[in-house]
């Protein structure tokens, strides 16, 4: 699933994949305007508001100490030189973990083609010993924002603001 605009920011383009167990991988697209401007995204910012959601800690079952986030909730900002770009979670559900590895390596976001696959970023944070995307590059692996974990009857509700992938593509001419 694709949601292909930030509430109505053109090119502010972001992928929420949601895999078999539920958890849904939220990223930036290609067609991202940050990922389109020049030197692309230089810096990922995850000290939004109150809180730095590189600091969260979640463990348990249960989940605990997680952060619930509305669809409309701020992850984080990515730069593009001086141009920040807001970040949104596109989800109702608790954040599980957002990657930390962005604040020291931002370019994995630029490398990143996990917009394009979708078996790949099923697998994200789970098991990379599957042979069928252990040929993929590593920045392309890590090239995700965050993880959530919405219930099951949000997602429903959120699915239907939603594009699939082959929609997406429609939407943005992409071949």
């Amino acid at each position: 699933m694709f949601t292909h605009s930030d509430f109505m920011k053109p090119g502010h383009d972001q992928y929420v994949y949601r895999h078999a167990n539920g958890l849904c991988v939220i990223g930036l697209a290609k067609t991202h305007v940050a990922l389109q401007a020049q030197g692309g995204v230089t810096s990922v910012d995850f000290n939004v508001g109150k809180s730095d959601r590189s600091e969260l800690k979640v463990s348990g079952k249960r989940k605990k100490n997680a952060q619930h986030f509305q669809p409309n909730s701020i992850l984080c900002n990515v730069h593009s030189g001086d141009v920040p770009y807001t970040v949104r979670c596109c989800v109702k559900g608790p954040l599980l973990e957002v990657n930390n590895k962005l604040i020291e390596s931002p370019d994995l976001l630029n490398t990143s083609d996990c917009a394009y696959h979708s078996s790949l970023s099923l697998n994200l944070n789970f098991d990379f010993s599957n042979d069928a995307i252990s040929h993929v590059p590593q920045a392309e692996r890590e090239g995700y924002i965050a993880i959530v974990m919405p219930r099951p009857g949000d997602w429903l509700k959120i699915k239907e603001t939603l594009v699939d992938f082959d929609e997406f593509k429609k939407l943005r001419n992409l071949s």
